[in-house]
């Protein structure tokens, strides 16, 4: 192939892509919405009809405000309240992603949303963790290989930080690679959960935070000089921290310098970034002034039901705006490989014998 050309959609979909934000309670098939409200008796959907439905999500998550586009998630969280439903929903989630090249991925959500009906919060994590495998076992049988892991998140907004960092301990041979807090940044700072962040280092856990997306600076160095956090979950308010003058010279704060010094990975997700107004499109996105400053940047998805988007089609969407080429996105890949939470004879693996290899013969 002509490796001076941009890539087209179809090769963006069969090159090796890693993937380390993304919500499993946003990325559900609308038909499957659907059908599991049927199926478990959940009346609030603002509409049955499968492609409208689609729309609606897209819409709705299309304000500006973090705040509104968190209440999508009612919908996809109040079909999700069975082990049947939870296991379907990850399974699918994990099939999608293989389809779309994803070889490498992890799916965080919020155990305590799914506990309406009853289940326990290990009931949650070993219905996902069961449609998990069952994913893997159907992207294998189509040739597609992937391996994917669980992030457990504690809504940040709640008592239940310590209690959730636990159940990540106690399933982290199981599936459960780390601990997150997420929901609304503004007024529930990262230190009110340090307890379960300090658990968490005393058990040589994993974990990263929601911050720098609605609020500032001020979330960032909390999450990372308060709590500890091995990676920013978006992070893209770093960005504030720079100066650019009339000349064009980039100028880093301390924070900044920190962040990039530390090789800090940032799990930035362009079209959610939009659509929630830290970003005023994917051109104007800071992305692209980071990845050219060379913090350690890693491309996501955050929400694929509400951002209507894939692994692939925000490669394209980078390409298009900043004219990335093959050997960026790999390096955009091996980011995000170089800081999964995975064991390091795992990552190198997957970087060596897929990855790689991937490129390799796409650029050849």
């Amino acid at each position: 192939m002509d490796t001076t050309s941009a890539p087209t959609r179809e090769q963006l979909r069969q090159a090796p892509k890693v993937l380390l934000h993304d919500h499993l309670d946003g990325g559900l098939r609308p038909h499957t919405v659907v059908e599991l409200a049927d199926s478990t008796g959940y009346d609030g959907l603002p509409t049955t009809d499968v492609d409208e439905l689609g729309r609606w999500f897209a819409d709705a998550a299309d304000s500006g405000s973090l705040e509104k586009y968190l209440e999508t998630f009612a919908h996809t969280c109040g079909v999700m309240q069975t082990e049947d439903a939870l296991a379907r929903v990850a399974a699918e989630a994990v099939e999608d992603l293989a389809d779309d090249g994803v070889v490498y991925a992890e799916l965080r959500y919020a155990p305590e949303l799914f506990v309406e009906r009853g289940l326990s919060l290990d009931a949650v994590v070993k219905a996902v963790s069961d449609g998990v495998t069952e994913g893997e076992r159907k992207a294998k049988a189509k040739g597609h290989g992937i391996r994917a892991r669980q992030l457990l998140c504690a809504m940040r907004q709640h008592a239940r930080a310590s209690e959730i960092a636990e159940l990540t301990v106690r399933h982290r041979d199981t599936g459960v690679a780390g601990f997150d807090i997420a929901g609304p940044e503004a007024g529930y700072p990262p230190t009110r959960n340090l307890d379960a962040f300090e658990y968490m280092r005393s058990n040589n856990g994993h974990f990263t935070i929601h911050a720098g997306e609605a609020f500032g600076l001020a979330s960032i160095w909390e999450a990372i000089q308060h709590c500890g956090a091995e990676r920013l979950g978006h992070g893209v308010r770093i960005a504030d921290d720079l100066k650019i003058s009339a000349d064009g010279e980039v100028q880093l704060g301390r924070l900044a310098s920190f962040v990039r010094d530390t090789r800090i990975p940032l799990e930035l997700c362009p079209s959610s970034n939009v659509q929630t107004g830290a970003a005023p499109s994917i051109a104007e996105h800071p992305f692209g002034l980071l990845a050219k400053l060379r913090f350690r940047v890693t491309v996501n998805t955050d929400n694929r039901l509400m951002s209507g988007c894939s692994m692939s089609s925000e490669f394209a969407a980078l390409v298009d705006a900043f004219g990335y080429e093959w050997a960026d996105l790999q390096w955009f890949t091996i980011n995000a490989m170089k800081s999964a939470f995975l064991d390091f004879d795992q990552r190198l693996d997957v970087i060596n014998n897929v990855i790689k290899p991937g490129y390799a013969e796409l650029m050849s």
